[in-house]
């Protein structure tokens, strides 16, 4: 199933942000993307599994091979040679290569084929490199937090400004991290951030409680990229 953002989440996470704020000194930037990377490299790896295939299959079966060959010549020709016959199987391989790429283009079994860990990877490296570019050294007091939501792999990174994270670790994040996903799981990403945001804001009002000098430096709005 495909995840939309609706306008109605929009709101309610520039609402959420408002409120979570309004407790605390903390800066916090919601992202949602599509996608975090489109995991190019996966298919070409993939694709070279049926060429690999091929050439395996001709070393195993080489007279199989030759009668491929006349199968497909008609069968009029003497014996092929070796250059005639290696031709054939690199038509072969590429056929099969060309065919799983173009196969691989889709992207719901792309995203399937990809390795947990590697999507895990490519979504904190997206996360980051936000991070850097939307809240990173933003904020006064370096209070700058981002909730970065990737759809596709239905998968979520927190990432925090310095003065955070010397207060916090990955585990104050946990609860906001599963209330996250448990939404975006059911179809629900609006809810989820939401949630995400209230949870978050509970710990930079805990650590950062609002002064009077606070002011609101980074907009209150879900970022789409």
């Amino acid at each position: 199933m495909v995840m939309k953002l609706t306008d109605a989440d929009r709101e309610k996470v520039s609402a959420a942000i408002a409120v979570a704020e309004a407790k605390s000194n903390g800066e916090i930037v919601a992202v949602a993307t599509p996608i975090s990377d489109p995991y190019h490299d996966v298919a070409l790896h993939w694709a070279l599994v049926p060429l690999f295939a091929v050439l395996a299959w001709a070393a195993w079966r080489p007279t199989a091979l030759a009668w491929w060959y006349n199968f497909l010549l008609g069968g009029w020709q003497s014996d092929p040679t070796t250059s005639q016959l290696l031709t054939l199987l690199m038509v072969f391989a590429a056929l099969k290569f060309t065919v799983a790429l173009l196969i691989l283009k889709w992207m719901p079994l792309r995203l399937l084929l990809t390795p947990h860990a590697t999507k895990h990877r490519r979504v904190r490296r997206r996360a980051v490199v936000v991070f850097k570019a939307a809240a990173e050294k933003r904020t006064a007091g370096r209070t700058g937090i981002l909730i970065y939501l990737s759809m596709a792999e239905r998968r979520a990174e927190i990432v925090a400004d310095e003065a955070i994270l010397k207060v916090t670790d990955d585990h104050t994040w946990g609860e906001a991290m599963a209330a996250l996903i448990a939404d975006v799981r059911e179809g629900r990403p609006g809810d989820g951030i939401v949630a995400a945001i209230e949870r978050v804001g509970a710990v930079l009002a805990e650590h950062f409680p609002r002064t009077a000098e606070d002011t609101n430096e980074i907009p209150d709005k879900l970022i789409e990229l």
